[in-house]
């Protein structure tokens, strides 16, 4: 059985994830209910800076955003990818939604997850599909 490999980085800033092990079996446990394998996957944390210098350079686009998710799968079968996430934005995000910055964080990981396994957020319709699924994999974890 093919296990994921997720590695976690941080980038400009000072953040080190806790329950790194219960995070990496959640991540894995949602891609299989999926359907799907696990590959190579980097969780990038960072500054709002550096996710606006990707958002530009890559995408062209020059606002602030929580997560930037790059697919790097080859094989439909198989998940890889970059996940770039805004401390900052979570920060705010979580004062904003009234919701704990653990919360809100691991809601972001998951959008990240699902995007790779191929569910968008673009019109009305999909960002609810994402939303329910968000809401039943955070309800998924036991940590």
């Amino acid at each position: 059985m093919t296990r994921t490999k997720i590695s976690f980085f941080s980038e400009e800033i000072a953040f080190s994830l806790k329950l790194k092990t219960s995070i990496r079996s959640w991540i894995n446990d949602t891609i299989t209910s999926e359907g799907k394998k696990a590959g190579e996957l980097n969780i990038i944390f960072c500054s709002d800076d550096y996710l606006l210098s990707i958002n530009n350079q890559y995408l062209n686009h020059n606002t602030y955003t929580d997560i930037i998710t790059f697919d790097n799968s080859e094989d439909e079968s198989l998940i890889e990818g970059d996940i770039f996430i805004s401390i900052e934005r979570i920060r705010e995000n979580a004062s904003n939604f009234n919701t704990t910055e653990k919360d809100e964080l691991h809601r972001v990981i998951i959008h990240g997850i699902l995007h790779l396994l191929g569910y968008k957020d673009k019109n009305k319709a999909d960002k609810d599909l994402m939303t329910q699924k968000e809401d039943f994999y955070l309800n998924k974890r036991n940590f």
